[in-house]
């Protein structure tokens, strides 16, 4: 919940000054709702997609400040689902997150979704049951096909604005039970395809890093995103990594 439509605008602007048009990295923003129209019809537009920040599974009805999948069809090309301070802070559970990811399927927008455990489930080494319940709850009936074009996105609750970014080692082994988990419900092939990216302050620093993690293949920055010399540099060690 940053910027107003006009800082929006102008930060969209300024990037765009900012970035080179590099083919092999997709950038995505997901900007506040009520930038989202404007933002669409900026001539900068065409470096970029545009994801929701979130939506609500019903296509249409008595649902006062809820936007739909229906509504924002044509608009974003992404949906963030899951995100941690959807789950925590107004506590989405498996069933309505399901519920969010197969509306943003059936109406072609594809689904981010985010799964990671706590800091409590953390060090009581609950992570991978953590990320297996959210997986299999967030995944459920959806085809293989649909599943090898969503995203996946690991982001530990416990290094999401906190500075205490997770190690390679920590990312490297919860992608692997990511893709293991997807693997045991859809086949290996699926499990491959899927995209997995990490968001947990990442940063200009750290960026490199974490890209060159096996089975990463994409970044969610938080914080850093704001400030577009951090965002560009973050593109930009994309860019190189994706060179190699």
């Amino acid at each position: 919940m940053n910027l107003t439509v006009h800082e929006s605008s102008l930060y969209v602007h300024k990037l765009g000054k900012l970035l080179k048009n590099h083919r092999n990295v997709e950038m995505v923003l997901a900007p506040g709702l009520l930038a989202l129209q404007s933002l669409s019809l900026q001539p900068e537009r065409k470096l970029f997609k545009l994801a929701a920040q979130n939506l609500y599974f019903k296509d249409e009805g008595a649902f006062t400040g809820e936007v739909s999948a229906h509504q924002l069809r044509g608009l974003v090309q992404y949906a963030i689902i899951g995100h941690s301070e959807r789950r925590h802070i107004f506590k989405e559970h498996d069933k309505e997150i399901r519920a969010k990811v197969q509306a943003a399927v059936r109406h072609g927008i594809t689904p981010v979704l985010c799964v990671g455990e706590t800091a409590h489930e953390r060090t009581n080494k609950e992570t991978a049951g953590v990320l297996h319940d959210q997986l299999v709850g967030g995944l459920a009936n959806l085809t293989a096909d649909e599943v090898q074009t969503m995203v996946i996105a690991y982001e530990p609750v416990w290094a999401i604005g906190t500075g205490n970014s997770a190690t390679t080692k920590d990312v490297e082994a919860a992608v692997r039970t990511i893709r293991n988990q997807i693997d045991h419900l859809y086949g290996k092939e699926t499990a491959e395809l899927v995209r997995v990216i990490y968001g947990g302050s990442v940063s200009s620093v750290n960026a490199r890093e974490y890209l060159q993690t096996p089975g990463v293949d994409g970044l969610l920055p938080g914080g850093a995103s704001l400030k577009s010399k951090e965002f560009e540099a973050i593109i930009e060690a994309a860019f190189e990594v994706g060179k190699k």
